[in-house]
């Protein structure tokens, strides 16, 4: 029985490989710091559940154990001293995969998805574009947040060990505290007969299923290597097709009002605006022999379900999400401001701004 071992494995994205690996009946263990996290259907599937920081190294090394395993997975690899980590605990594992992030790329200007001025790609994103200097700034915010990915990839792409880096772009999947899909699965539960969006809908931010990126884990597990891969979708979706499918999967119609540029800025802001098209090519990990695990609408269903298995709707009626982060979605359902708008535009007869 092939074994692995997943550090970060109760978050979104670490538990999609749980389940994926355990269903093809791996051995798994999962590390964390807190047992309620890990999804009941993991336990169910006979994944094994170990207490510990990721900054613990003695806990992860009994976690780990001494080698053996087909696979370490790292889900929490932000710094080059968390890759320093990783190297000594992959001693005797048969492949080792870090996830890591597409905010890592910069534009032909050096901007990137977290600059003040937001980047504008030249075309679909390959592994070769240029990514950010390492090591600079807060490893969890802004700007600091990719180049710390950057000095962790370095560390361990340097160290000729079999790591695959996967870049992955915006990630959607049951579970985690800020499910983007919620702006719309929210809207649909509270029954608002409309949605606005900012920038006429058309922002396309890549989505990438957490299913996808588990499939290729689990293809690099049996093709170790040291490189670098991107992970998305086989679709990129506009932000208006998001809403759309969300609200079909729902039952749900919505009325649509489609801001043009000169627009109230407070007005339809959604996870997925970007200035231009934000598109990762994939081909690297097609020629791999990659196959995702569906297109966007086919994938977004399982986390749409769980959203709508854990809302609790409130005594005024509106939908709430337990362990959401509020404050991420800090403006995105201003109901108010939209009605007003709403009417404003009803008033005149039209639905654009």
């Amino acid at each position: 029985m092939a074994s692995a071992v997943i550090l970060g494995g109760t978050g979104v994205v670490g538990s999609a490989i749980a389940r994926r690996l355990a269903r093809l009946a791996w051995q798994v263990t999962v590390v964390g710091r807190r047992p309620g996290r890990m999804a009941e259907d993991l336990r169910r599937l006979g994944v094994q559940f170990v207490a510990c920081d990721r900054t613990d190294l003695g806990g992860l090394r009994a976690a780990v154990g001494r080698g053996g395993h087909e696979l370490l997975v790292d889900c929490l690899c932000f710094t080059s001293r968390d890759a320093s980590s990783l190297l000594e605990l992959a001693d005797g594992v048969g492949s080792t995969v870090m996830i890591s992030t597409k905010a890592v790329y910069v534009d032909d200007d050096g901007n990137n998805v977290n600059s003040s001025t937001p980047p504008r790609f030249a075309g679909p994103i390959t592994e070769a574009q240029a990514v950010m200097a390492p090591g600079v700034g807060d490893p969890m915010i802004g700007e600091g947040y990719g180049s710390h990915k950057v000095a962790a990839e370095q560390t361990l792409l340097e160290s000729n060990r079999p790591v695959t880096v996967l870049r992955p772009s915006k990630i959607h999947g049951p579970g985690g505290t800020q499910p983007r899909e919620w702006v719309f699965v929210k809207r649909c539960l509270d029954r608002r007969p409309a949605v606005v969006l900012a920038d006429r809908g058309r922002s396309i931010d890549h989505t990438t299923a957490a299913a996808t990126l588990a499939a290729l884990v689990e293809l690099v597990a049996d093709r170790p290597g040291r490189r670098v891969l991107n992970c998305a979708d086989p679709d990129a979706p506009s932000a208006l097709e998001i809403a759309r499918t969300t609200a079909e999967l729902l039952d749900h119609q919505f009325d649509e009002y489609l801001l043009d540029v000169d627009a109230d800025p407070m007005l339809g802001i959604h996870p997925w605006m970007t200035a231009a098209p934000i598109v990762l090519d994939t081909g690297a990990a097609e020629a791999l022999g990659h196959v995702p695990a569906g297109t966007y609408a086919e994938t977004v269903g399982e986390a749409v379900e769980w959203m709508t298995g854990r809302a609790e709707i409130g005594p005024g009626g509106g939908a709430n999400l337990p362990g959401v982060d509020a404050a991420w979605f800090a403006g995105m359902f201003d109901y108010a401001r939209e009605d007003r708008y709403i009417e404003q535009r009803r008033a005149s007869g039209s639905r654009s701004s």
